[in-house]
């Protein structure tokens, strides 16, 4: 399936999303390899523009071909030209056409063909009428063959026990080159294999990580940038863990104001500007003082372990705000800074490498909680 390849084109302004992968057209004696392009609207690209019918003439006429001849001559362009020399094709049109036509469900948010036979499974098992067994017989039959084996993505069992239930007690089916008839054991065996099944995945999807979620269970907790004129209120809440709270710090033999005049600080190269920006009125300031100064050789690769230094004095050195922080729990941080998306982010851009660092930080807070040597 090519479907995690995405392409698009334009039509009356509008945007069909589609996407491509690898064909070989044949033009006269020369196969050339090329991209076919799929898009929602049913259309396929190849060398050319064509319907989904059109294309499946395109098939079986061989312009895109799925039989390459023995020596025949082979181009992908200003690339490479060769011969073939006993080539091999996993693809008949048959599969190639199934394929593209489940590209453009799939393109279009519907289910493609195994999803539908899946869906026809669920509704046999829970009504094992004949009728249910024909519409799921006229499912199965509707994958592309290539693809039936990895239906229930078991590549023990492959669609062993789906093809039981689709042929049903009695009837010949064909496995691995042999015909057999299948039995009432066989067919109760391919239901309690469903079964067994559902309750594994949803076991799986039931147990916990070893170590606890991926994911935080509690809502983010947002950091947002404020100004105050008239000062800081006196319960700033969790605005505590902002870098330009004041909240003094001691550094590299520094008294610092807030951790923004560290941080900008410790960024100058120039001592004098170094001493100036520690004394600025606001960390606002500050930051204007250190962006007319020249910053320190490789500071780019340095800042982020550098913030994390000040934050862990910060901390450190202010267990009422290491307490703010670890309330927040296993919550996502999110550090919001305008103009700034390295260190935070603003609506759906940024990186929020702040909002990550609080996080580390506070993880290294819980860790004398745990009674873990380091």
């Amino acid at each position: 399936m090519a479907i995690r390849r995405r392409t698009w084109r334009s039509v009356d302004g509008e945007r069909i999303e589609g996407t491509w992968r690898h064909a070989f057209i044949r033009n006269g004696a020369t196969y050339f390899l090329t991209d076919l392009l799929i898009y929602a609207d049913g259309m396929v690209d190849c060398w050319g523009l064509v319907t989904l019918e059109e294309f499946a003439d395109k098939l079986a006429s061989g312009w895109v071909a799925t039989d390459l001849a023995d020596g025949a001559q082979a181009s992908a362009h200003h690339l490479a030209s060769w011969k073939f020399a006993e080539p091999r094709m996993w693809l008949t049109p048959e599969m190639l056409l199934g394929e593209v036509r489940d590209d453009i469900d799939q393109l279009n948010g519907r289910p493609h063909s195994t999803a539908r036979c899946l869906a026809a499974l669920d509704a046999f098992r829970s009504q094992p009428t004949e009728d249910n067994r024909a519409a799921l017989r006229e499912a199965y039959e509707a994958m592309p063959e290539h693809l039936r084996i990895y239906a229930l993505g078991d590549q023990d069992s492959k669609d062993w026990p789906l093809r039981v239930l689709v042929a049903g007690p009695g009837h010949l089916l064909t496995w691995r080159g042999e015909d057999k008839v299948v039995t009432d054991d066989m067919h109760a065996a391919a239901l309690r294999y469903f079964t067994d099944r559902e309750q594994q995945r949803q076991r799986y999807a039931d147990r916990a990580p070893a170590d606890g979620p991926a994911e935080p269970v509690e809502t983010s907790v947002l950091i947002n940038q404020t100004v105050f004129p008239r000062g800081w209120p006196e319960d700033p809440g969790i605005l505590v863990l902002r870098n330009e709270f004041p909240a003094p710090i001691t550094v590299s033999g520094l008294t610092c104001p807030t951790v923004t005049h560290a941080y900008w600080a410790l960024a100058v190269a120039d001592e004098y500007r170094q001493a100036d920006i520690l004394r600025a009125d606001t960390p606002y300031a500050a930051q204007k003082l250190a962006e007319s100064s020249t910053l320190r050789d490789g500071w780019p690769q340095a800042r982020t372990a550098i913030m994390a230094d000040l934050l862990r004095a910060k901390f450190n050195q202010h267990p009422d705000l290491a307490q703010a922080l670890t309330s927040t729990g296993t919550s996502r941080l999110i550090y919001t800074e305008m103009g700034a998306i390295f260190w935070g982010q603003h609506g759906l851009q940024g990186r929020n490498w702040m909002g990550r660092l609080l996080e580390l930080i506070r993880s290294e807070l819980a860790v004398s909680k745990v009674n873990v040597q380091l």
